[in-house]
């Protein structure tokens, strides 16, 4: 059975993007990091924001007022082979730190200011995760737990009961599949077994304004 994003929290669109599109702006990027936070990326704006192919994706989520608020790009390799426990993510990247009710466990990633917010804020937002190589099982697919996204915040001594309730499902994907997932999923990613180029560039959307002069980081 296909994963759905209102049952399950994740959803695949097959050959949603031209993975050549992304390589010619990504590609001069630096490989030996599991994560590398974006931003004034010359030429990425313009395909993430409103009217893009991808923005038309995001809108139908989220409405008309989706925006892209924070990029990821994870190139992982034979020479660059990571892996991550299970999680939820609860940062989000604003412009600069401001004292705010709620808003908590200030951090600075690759320059840019990243906060948690309240959690509620985390689950009206939605994430998309742009394969730009071929994803299959023995090269490190997302991982997820179905229906988590449903549950707030989880506690992390709690990850392996949620997922062994929920059970686990694997997100491969063709180079220019998009997976679309409720941001606050439980999900893992494990060592490639048999590691080849998998990048992946991730953008988080919200369509909410942030309160007392908070703003998005943007991308």
């Amino acid at each position: 059975m296909s994963l759905q994003i209102v049952r399950d929290g994740a959803q695949k669109f097959c050959r949603a993007v031209d993975p050549s599109e992304f390589l010619n702006i990504l590609d001069h990027l630096p490989t030996n990091r599991a994560g590398l936070r974006l931003k004034n990326i010359v030429g990425l704006s313009e395909r993430l924001t409103k009217s893009s192919q991808i923005w038309n994706i995001a809108q139908k989520f989220l409405g008309r007022g989706a925006l892209p608020v924070r990029a990821i790009y994870f190139d992982k390799s034979e020479n660059n082979n990571w892996s991550l426990d299970w999680h939820q993510d609860r940062t989000i990247a604003v412009t600069e730190r401001r004292d705010v009710d709620g808003f908590q466990n200030w951090t600075i990633k690759n320059n840019i200011q990243h906060v948690e917010p309240p959690f509620e804020l985390l689950a009206g937002m939605i994430t998309l995760r742009f394969h730009l190589d071929k994803v299959d099982s023995a090269n490190a697919p997302l991982r997820i737990a179905p229906g988590s996204h449903k549950m707030g915040r989880i506690p992390e001594a709690s990850y392996p009961s949620v997922v062994e309730r929920c059970g686990e499902r694997v997100c491969l994907a063709d180079a220019g599949d998009v997976w679309v997932y409720h941001t606050p999923i439980l999900h893992a990613s494990s060592l490639a077994s048999k590691p080849g180029r998998r990048r992946v560039l991730q953008v988080d959307y919200a369509a909410r304004v942030l309160p007392n002069g908070l703003c998005w980081a943007g991308i």
